[in-house]
């Protein structure tokens, strides 16, 4: 790639990605109350995401032998973490660490 071909790139992305982030803004205004759908989405799509994140992550695990026993340790873990401290932030970086040593020293 030649460098301006490279500026050009990368103005594309931010463009991209300013027009997502500021387009909802001039659609739905401060003052104006969006459409019931739009609330409902708002509602159940992070679930969704984190869902779609979970199976993700676990759709090459095999469970058929102790190689899934990390993924279901650290699993259990985030859960019992998240119920205890009921922070979303705490739980996938402390079970990501979990994860990450059972894998590399653990589990070899």
């Amino acid at each position: 790639m030649t460098t301006i071909q490279r500026i050009v790139t990368i103005l594309v992305v931010v463009l991209g990605t300013m027009i997502t982030r500021f387009v909802p803004f001039f659609i739905f205004p401060e003052g104006k109350t969006p459409p019931a759908f739009i609330t409902y989405l708002g509602t159940v799509l992070p679930y969704a995401v984190i869902g779609l994140l979970v199976v993700y992550c676990l759709k090459d695990a095999v469970f058929t032998s102790y190689h899934g026993l990390p993924e279901l340790i650290a699993i259990g873990f985030i859960s019992i973490l998240h119920k205890w401290k009921k922070n979303t932030l705490l739980s996938i970086a402390a079970g990501t660490v979990l994860y990450m040593v059972l894998v590399q020293v653990c589990f070899r």
